[in-house]
């Protein structure tokens, strides 16, 4: 771990985008942060699904809520909404998509998701 201060910024980073779903990475020393954000309309099933080769999302996610309101559904058929300023903490197996005409995005935070495997 560096002992010098650092910072980056989402707006600098190259945009991943899969239909209305657009993602920015940044990393400071081995740690990564990444911005998703949902256009209105936009759905995991729908717009990151044929790229992932899954019908939801197999990763497991805990970011922090910075716009909107994000609805997700599990394989199980739960669903819950997180609203800006909310954390969550998703397990694989899940779709989202914004709530409402408003877009909706959080900042995921990861070490990498070793912990997970």
């Amino acid at each position: 771990m560096s002992s010098v201060m650092q910072k980056a910024a989402f707006d600098d980073a190259a945009e991943d985008r899969h239909g209305g779903v657009a993602k920015r990475s940044v990393s400071l020393d081995g740690v990564t942060a990444t911005r998703v954000r949902y256009d209105p309309g936009a759905r995991w099933s729908i717009d990151m699904a044929p790229d992932a080769g899954s019908p939801t999302c197999p990763l497991p996610h805990v970011a922090v809520m910075v716009e909107g309101t994000l609805r997700v559904r599990m394989d199980d058929g739960s669903e819950q909404d997180f609203h800006a300023g909310e954390v969550m903490m998703l397990p694989g197996g899940h779709d989202a998509w914004p709530v409402g005409d408003q877009p909706a995005a959080f900042v995921e935070l990861s070490r990498g998701t070793d912990y997970y495997h």
